[in-house]
C-alpha cells in the first residue's frame, strides 16, 4: 500500500509526459486532478488499515537493493507520518485544482505529481540513504516550478533556493554516514541505514552531540530557522499560488519531521544536552519571524515570514520532548499546513483580481457589492486559525505545545506565547489596510509613494474589481472548513498521533 502512494503519482507523471502530444492542453490539469484525487484516496484508505494504538511502525515494505552500501528501499508508517503523508495528498489536490490555465502544461503538472511522490517517499523511507534520495529528488521538480512558473525574478529566487537546500542535503549526508558507519562498525552485517538498527546502537555523548549539530543544521536550512530562512521569502514571493501553497504547506514539514524522526530518534542523549539551546534558538525564530512580519508591505512576504515564526513553535515543542510537547509540535505540522495554505491561496484571489499585494495600493477589498467580500472572510478566518483564536485547529497545536513545553522551559515557552500576539498584530494590519474602509486599488503604486487612503482617488485607481469564480473560492473555503472542523474536532487527529508520539518522548524521558 505505501509504495502505491509514491509510485502513483509518478506514474501519472511519466504517462503525461508521454502521451503529451496527443492530449489537448486543458486536459493535463484533468488528468492531473484524477491521480491526484485517485493517491489522496488511496492514503485515505490507510486510515482503515492502520492501527493507531501500535506506537511502531505499520505496513512495512522491505526490498533489497544496493546491500554493499546499505541502501534498501525500506518503508513503513507511524503516527507521526501518517498525517503528514496525509496532508501531502490533500494539498497536491489543492495545488491542482487552484492552478487553472498555465504555460506548458504538459510539463508543469506533471511535476507536481513528481513532487507529490518523492514526498511521500521521505515521510515513508524507514532507510535513511532512501529518504536523503527522496529528500534530493525533491529538489528538481520544485526547482523548476519556481525557475519557469514564477514572477520577475524567479531565477534568482529559484537558484537560492536551490543552493540553500543542497547545502542543507550535504550536512545530512554527513550525518547519516557519520551515524551508519559509527554506529555499525562492529556489527558482523556491515554498513546499514536502517533506522530500527541505528536507533538500537547507542553512540557516546560527544559523537551524538556532532552529528546532532549537523542534522540541525541541516534540517534548520529546510525549515527554516533563523538564520537559514532568507531563501525562504524570495521563494514565496515569486513561485506561483500553487507552488507557495505546497512549499508551505508540506515542504517545509520535511524538515521538522527529519529533525523529530532522526535527530531526536537517533541521537536522545546529545539532545537533552542540547534541547536547553534549542528552545532558544526557537525563541529567535518565533519572534524574528513575527517582528519581521509586521514590518512587511507585500501581503506574500508577511505571511511567508509567519512561517518562520510558526515553525520555532514546533522547535519549542520538540526541544521539551515531553509526550504533549512532541503531540502538539506534531499537531503544528499538520495546524500550519492547512492555514498557510489557507493564507496563500487568498492572497492570490487578491493578486489575480487587484493587480497588486502591496498593503499601501489596497483599501477595502472587503466592500461586499464591489471588492472581494469572500476572500477578505476568509483571510479574517485565517488570520484568527493562524493568531490561535479558540474554536479553530491553531489554537489546539498552540497549546498544546504550550502546556507541554511550559514544565521544562517556563521561559522560553512564555517568550514564544508573545509570538502568538505578535501574530495578531501582523494580521490585523494586513486586514485593516486591505479590507476595510472604502474600495481603492492602486496597481501602479510605486514604493515611496504616497499611500492610497480611504475615499481619495489616485493614478491607477480600481473601483470595479473583476468578481472571483467559485474555482477561485472553492479550494480556500474546503480548507477553511477543514480548519474549522479540526479546531472543533482535535481528537480526529490527535488521535492517530499520540501513541508515536509519546513513545519517541520516552526514549527522552
Amino acid at each position: 500500500m505505501l509504495s502505491t502512494l509514491i509510485w502513483m503519482p509518478i506514474a501519472g507523471a511519466v504517462l503525461m509526459v508521454l502521451l503529451g502530444n496527443l492530449l489537448p492542453p486543458k486536459q493535463f490539469r484533468s488528468i492531473a486532478l484524477i491521480v491526484g484525487l485517485l493517491t489522496l484516496g488511496w492514503t485515505a484508505l490507510l486510515l482503515l488499515k492502520f492501527d493507531p494504538s501500535n506506537p511502531g511502525m505499520q505496513l512495512k515494505e522491505s526490498l533489497a537493493w544496493l546491500d554493499a552500501i546499505g541502501l534498501t528501499y525500506q518503508l513503513g508508517i507511524d503516527g507521526l507520518s501518517l498525517p503528514l503523508v496525509l496532508l501531502n495528498s490533500f494539498l497536491v489536490c489543492i495545488a491542482i485544482f487552484s492552478s487553472g490555465d498555465v504555460k506548458r502544461p504538459m510539463f508543469y503538472y506533471p511535476l507536481l505529481l513528481l513532487l507529490s511522490g518523492v514526498v511521500s517517499g521521505a515521510f515513508l523511507s524507514q532507510n535513511l540513504l532512501l529518504f536523503f534520495l527522496f529528500y534530493e529528488v525533491e529538489l528538481i521538480p520544485l526547482y523548476l516550478l519556481i525557475a519557469i512558473w514564477g514572477g520577475e525574478r524567479r531565477a534568482y529566487a529559484a537558484m537560492k533556493f536551490l543552493i540553500y537546500t543542497a547545502i542543507s542535503g550535504i550536512l545530512l549526508l554527513l550525518a547519516f554516514f557519520g551515524a551508519s558507519s559509527l554506529a555499525t562498525a562492529g556489527l558482523s552485517s556491515g554498513i546499514s541505514f536502517d533506522f530500527e538498527v541505528l536507533r538500537s546502537q547507542t553512540l557516546p555523548v560527544n559523537i551524538q552531540g556532532v552529528l546532532l549539530i549537523l542534522l540541525l543544521l541541516g534540517f534548520g536550512i529546510k525549515i527554516p530557522l533563523v538564520p537559514f530562512h532568507t531563501w525562504l521569502p524570495d521563494a514565496h514571493v515569486e513561485a506561483s499560488t500553487p507552488i507557495s501553497t505546497l512549499l508551505a504547506g508540506v515542504l517545509l514539514k520535511l524538515g521538522t519531521y527529519g529533525l523529530l524522526r532522526f535527530g531526536l530518534g537517533l541521537f536522545p542523549d546529545a539532545w537533552k544536552v542540547l534541547a536547553p539551546w534549542l528552545a532558544t534558538w526557537a525563541v529567535v525564530s518565533v519572534l524574528y519571524g513575527c517582528l519581521t512580519a509586521i514590518t512587511q508591505r507585500d501581503m506574500k512576504k508577511m505571511v511567508a515570514y509567519s512561517s518562520v515564526g510558526h515553525m520555532g513553535y514546533i522547535l519549542l515543542g520538540m526541544a521539551a520532548a515531553t509526550p504533549l510537547s512532541l503531540l502538539g509540535a506534531t499537531f503544528q505540522m499538520v495546524s500550519h499546513g492547512l492555514i498557510s495554505a489557507l493564507l496563500f491561496l487568498v492572497v492570490g484571489v487578491v493578486y489575480a483580481k487587484a493587480g497588486t499585494r502591496n498593503l499601501d495600493a489596497l483599501n477595502g477589498l472587503l466592500n461586499p457589492e464591489r471588492g472581494l467580500p469572500v476572500a477578505g472572510t476568509l483571510m479574517i478566518l485565517a488570520a484568527m486559525a493562524s493568531a490561535g483564536i479558540p474554536g479553530m485547529v491553531g489554537f489546539i497545536a498552540e497549546f498544546l505545545i504550550f502546556r507541554g513545553s511550559f514544565p521544562v522551559f517556563p521561559v522560553q515557552t512564555l517568550l514564544c506565547m508573545i509570538g502568538t500576539g505578535l501574530t495578531a498584530v501582523y494580521f490585523l494590519i494586513l486586514i485593516d489596510q486591505a479590507f476595510f474602509g472604502r474600495l481603492s486599488v492602486n496597481k501602479n503604486y510605486k514604493e515611496g509613494e504616497t499611500p492610497i487612503k480611504s475615499g481619495e482617488a489616485s493614478t491607477g485607481q480600481m473601483i470595479n474589481l473583476p468578481p472571483s469564480l467559485w474555482q477561485d473560492r472553492a479550494p480556500a473555503v474546503l480548507l477553511a472548513l477543514v480548519i474549522v472542523i479540526l479546531g472543533l474536532q482535535p481528537s480526529w487527529v490527535s488521535h492517530w498521533i499520540e501513541q508515536a508520539t509519546g513513545a519517541i518522548a520516552l526514549v527522552t524521558g
